[in-house]
């Protein structure tokens, strides 16, 4: 006979007098299984007994009503219902919890890849609470409807990921941080800064070296490596994308994880990522793109179980055109490239800078960071912790609270991030991330510039900075002003030959 298959919310969400939808004849064929079943059948109808009814309407309310969140207690869980069941304990293998807990906490990560992999994940209101699509339905049929050879190499990616893993299962955690500027004033949170905060500012600027080739995710330091990120994070990564964000998540795979539950991010956020692993070497580019072999990570493993690999995912303004040169533009990319750069454990110093700026705008204040992790397989974000996340901070008992690593020796590696298809001015967007990081104080910037052509002067120019010992707020004001100029029309050289007029000859 056939038994209609109910999803296990229709089960969880069944009315307490009866099971819609579930009434059937009086066969002899399903009287015969009823004794199987842990259901009651009268007048018709199938029951669950009423404790089991509210266990089940508990749980399809998710993690923050049933307080189930992690494999251990969803077990537990299941005890108690089986025991609403007068279903006997050695009747169930004694190792089970153990296989819960291996399953939803420690394997999380490669649980949600391979559900986003078998599109099981729901879609219909993940627009309305902003959040990226997950499953991996389009990414496969952008194959066969927009053909790349780059979007075949994507996937081989993917793919050599879950063979990595089913022969050998990462071991510890990620953590996903939702960083963020405070709009409203606090005595605990770090302001969204104002213009006369960064001009005022008399930190010095951090020191600053420049490459012409190599890839930042390749640097050997531990440091910050800058994500180009959309404000969706992963961008097209699921898609048809595939340039330095896309590529970043095709390479480390368990940043597609935090697509799952980090809606899109506002002006006064940015997203840190530590701990993923990278699984695939690459070659090229965009549609150059290609899969090339594995890659074995060495990156260290911290106190709390994490590679030390910190990824930050700014979002630049898109086609900002003249816009990015008025000061509402340099403040957006500032203070988004300074909440990125920032350093949870020097809160107290970044609230003594800006002591003074308490007029800031009063529309919701929100902490300086909310950091969750989850088994390696990890994750969680503001919209969500109680969903995926209430487990994490209780791993880490017993670190006091006190910085993880040598925090101080941590600096940023980047390049010109929102300067290729989103149109930045890539010598303007380089000396906001100088300045960014050198407020947020970090040690050093590494600044990757590609071989691009609008950036051959980068490293005489800084030195000349340098050489002249300016601040953050000097340089803020020269490149307001140089800005002011270009905004209105009155120059249309490029930073560096507007600041120094020899290198126009040169």
């Amino acid at each position: 006979m056939k038994v209609p298959v109910y999803s296990f919310n229709e089960l969880c969400n069944c009315s307490a007098a009866t099971t819609e939808g579930l009434v059937m004849e009086k066969r002899e064929d399903l009287k015969s299984i009823l004794p199987l079943l842990p259901i009651s059948f009268q007048s018709s109808s199938f029951f669950w007994p009423p404790p089991v009814i509210e266990a089940l309407k508990s749980l399809s309310k998710g993690p923050h009503h049933s307080n189930v969140d992690s494999g251990e207690v969803l077990f537990i869980a299941i005890s108690d219902i089986r025991n609403s069941l007068n279903l006997p304990d050695f009747s169930i293998d004694a190792s089970a919890s153990h296989g819960f807990a291996l399953f939803f906490d420690d394997e999380l990560i490669g649980a949600l890849l391979a559900c986003a992999l078998f599109c099981l994940f729901p879609t219909s209101d993940r627009g309305a609470k902003h959040l990226p699509m997950i499953n991996f339905d389009h990414l496969f049929a952008c194959l066969h409807d927009h053909y790349e050879e780059a979007l075949e190499n994507k996937l081989k990616c993917i793919v050599h990921y879950f063979g990595r893993i089913c022969s050998s299962m990462p071991v510890g955690y990620v953590s996903f941080e939702r960083k963020v500027l405070s709009v409203e004033y606090s005595p605990s949170c770090i302001p969204y800064p104002k213009e006369r905060v960064w001009s005022q500012s008399n930190i010095s600027l951090c020191h600053i070296e420049t490459s012409i080739s190599g890839l930042i995710e390749d640097q050997s330091r531990e440091a910050i490596e800058v994500d180009f990120a959309n404000m969706y994070l992963g961008g097209g990564a699921l898609i048809r994308g595939c340039v330095q964000e896309e590529i970043r998540f095709m390479i480390n795979p368990e940043l597609i994880a935090g697509m799952l539950f980090l809606p899109c991010m506002a002006d006064n956020e940015a997203i840190e990522i530590v701990g993923t692993e990278r699984f695939s070497s690459y070659t090229g580019h965009a549609s150059s793109f290609r899969f090339n072999g594995d890659y074995v990570d060495k990156k260290e493993i911290d106190v709390l179980g994490r590679r030390k690999t910190r990824i930050v995912a700014i979002d630049a303004l898109c086609r900002p055109g003249k816009s990015q040169y008025r000061l509402e533009g340099l403040l957006r990319e500032i203070n988004k490239a300074f909440c990125g750069f920032m350093d949870q454990y020097k809160c107290h110093q970044y609230q003594q800078l800006f002591k003074d700026d308490q007029n800031v705008k009063a529309t919701g204040g929100k902490s300086i960071v909310n950091l969750l992790s989850l088994g390696h397989t990890s994750t969680s974000s503001q919209a969500t912790e109680e969903t995926l996340g209430n487990q994490l901070i209780r791993n880490h008992e017993g670190h006091n609270g006190q910085p993880l690593d040598n925090q101080h020796e941590i600096g940023v590696v980047t390049g010109n991030w929102g300067c290729g298809a989103f149109g930045g001015d890539p010598q303007l967007k380089t000396m906001l991330q100088w300045i960014a990081a050198s407020q947020a104080l970090r040690p050093y910037i590494l600044y990757y510039t590609f071989g691009l052509e609008a950036l051959q002067m980068l490293d005489q120019v800084t030195q000349w900075i340098v050489s002249h010992q300016w601040t953050v707020g000097e340089l803020w004001k020269v490149l307001v002003e140089y800005s002011s100029q270009r905004s209105r029309g009155e120059t249309r050289v490029g930073f560096f030959s507007w600041l120094l007029p020899s290198l126009s000859s040169q």
